[in-house]
């Protein structure tokens, strides 16, 4: 298997990850996704955040493929209004429906979903709306109670998690200036403030490939964050109680867009779930821990491992 360069370098061509570049038409409009690696199992589905694309999680799959049991049945989608898929879900329901369409049509009727930030919480709604075909959900810095407290009390939300409460005053900001919002960035890039901006989310940033901020910079889209957004602070998550899998989550003690008390916020709503947190890690865990991200999501991505380690602890 084809190994990333560094440990947070993103592989932008799909093909040496053994992967294909796949186009589904849903009702939302053209989905792009990349899939490969089939071997009859269920899918393994990953869903990138806000300002991202199925890059992101190249650094997982390189991680995987320098281990014992590289993943298989790989889907990576590029979310409506992110990377390829230049098209806009109306709401969170529309989103996951559009998901579900590109997993279908890749050839799977189950599936096991991996969601970073936004793309967690879409996980959630797709295992509530469809119990029966989500074997497990995996959450890496998923949006959460910190986030949802932002969008819906803008005041005491934002003093609790000031990170995300001045991301959300910046793209409301690009989107006011319209037009003049796409030479500002690129400027802001050439100069490489970008990058200086996007520091906070990372726990080393100064470790983190370029190639990463780049991606952030040329993702940042003001009316898909602000769409989905809204999306988020109108969702009902009493629909969550219908998720019957196991739900694991992994998030960085220095993440920025996630509360302390976040952990707590979901084990409420979702009926099995745990979480932990990595000591050395930010929001983009994934990029910067993904051996520890994958071993911390190995009941989620590789269950038959956890059963056969649980049945030598067991013996031992």
């Amino acid at each position: 298997m084809h190994h990333v360069t560094t440990p947070t370098a993103l592989e932008v061509n799909a093909t040496p990850l053994g992967l294909s570049r796949v186009v589904v038409p849903t009702a939302v409009g053209a989905v792009t996704s990349y899939a490969g690696r089939r071997t009859g199992g269920a899918a393994v589905v990953m869903l990138h955040g806000a300002a991202a694309r199925w890059t992101t999680w190249t650094p997982l799959l390189a991680a995987s493929d320098r281990s014992a049991h590289p993943l298989t049945d790989v889907v990576l989608i590029d979310l409506p209004g992110w990377g390829d898929s230049g098209v806009r879900a109306p709401s969170l329901e529309h989103l996951s429906a559009a998901v579900v369409d590109v997993i279908r049509a890749c050839g799977y009727d189950r599936w096991r979903l991996v969601g970073h930030s936004l793309g967690g919480f879409v996980a959630l709604d797709i295992a509530a709306r469809h119990p029966e075909e989500t074997l497990a959900v995996g959450l890496v810095s998923a949006t959460g109670g910190g986030v949802l407290d932002v969008l819906r009390r803008p005041l005491r939300g934002g003093l609790r998690l000031p990170g995300f409460a001045g991301m959300l005053l910046a793209m409301h900001v690009l989107h006011s200036l319209g037009r003049a919002a796409a030479p500002l960035l690129l400027f802001l890039r050439n100069v490489g403030l970008l990058r200086a901006f996007a520091a906070p989310l990372f726990r080393h940033p100064n470790e983190v490939d370029r190639s990463v901020s780049d991606a952030l910079a040329g993702e940042i889209r003001p009316v898909a964050f602000l769409r989905a957004a809204r999306a988020a602070r109108t969702y009902d998550d009493r629909r969550w109680r219908r998720i019957r899998c196991v739900v694991r989550a992994v998030a960085g003690e220095r993440d920025v867009f996630s509360a302390p008390s976040d952990d707590a916020w979901f084990a409420r709503r979702i009926r099995d779930f745990s979480a932990k947190r990595l000591r050395d890690a930010g929001h983009y865990a994934a990029v910067e821990r993904p051996d520890e991200v994958l071993r911390s999501l190995t009941e989620v991505l590789a269950p038959d491992v956890e059963e056969s380690a649980l049945r030598v602890a067991a013996r031992s």
